[in-house]
C-alpha cells in the first residue's frame, strides 16, 4: 500500500507528530485539526475502512479504541471528555481509505456533529 498516506506515515516515509504508538497502532496529530486536540489513530496494518474490515479484524478494531483512549489520556482529555469518530465511506466524509479514528477534544463539542 505504498500509495496510502497513512501506510507511509506508519512506515516513517512521511513525517507526523506521533502521540502514542504500540505494536499494532499509531496515534498522531491531524495536520488539519477540527478541534484544539485532533488526533488520528490508525492500525499499522492496512484496512481500507470499517466496511472493509473482516470478522477476524475484531482484535485490531478493539485495539484502535484502546489506543484512542491512551492517546486521549496522554493529551489530558480524560477529565473534560473527548469524541471518537469513524467516518465510513465518501458520503460520511472518509477522505483517506485506511481505517482511522478521529479523537477530538480540548473544547466543548456540539451535537449533532454534522
Amino acid at each position: 500500500m505504498t500509495e496510502c498516506i497513512f501506510c507511509r506515515i506508519v512506515a516513517g516515509e512521511i513525517p507526523a507528530t506521533r502521540v502514542q504508538e504500540d505494536a499494532d497502532t499509531l496515534a498522531f496529530r491531524d495536520v488539519n485539526p477540527a478541534a484544539p486536540v485532533h488526533l488520528l489513530v490508525v492500525p499499522k496494518r492496512h484496512i481500507a475502512s470499517l466496511e472493509a474490515a473482516g470478522d477476524d479484524d475484531g482484535g485490531i478494531l478493539g485495539m484502535l479504541l484502546l489506543s484512542a483512549r491512551r492517546a486521549a489520556r496522554a493529551e489530558g482529555l480524560s477529565e473534560g471528555g473527548y469524541r471518537v469518530v469513524v467516518n465510513v465511506g465518501p458520503d460520511a466524509g472518509q477522505a483517506v481509505f485506511h481505517i482511522h479514528l478521529h479523537v477530538l477534544g480540548g473544547r466543548p463539542l456540539d451535537w449533532p456533529p454534522g
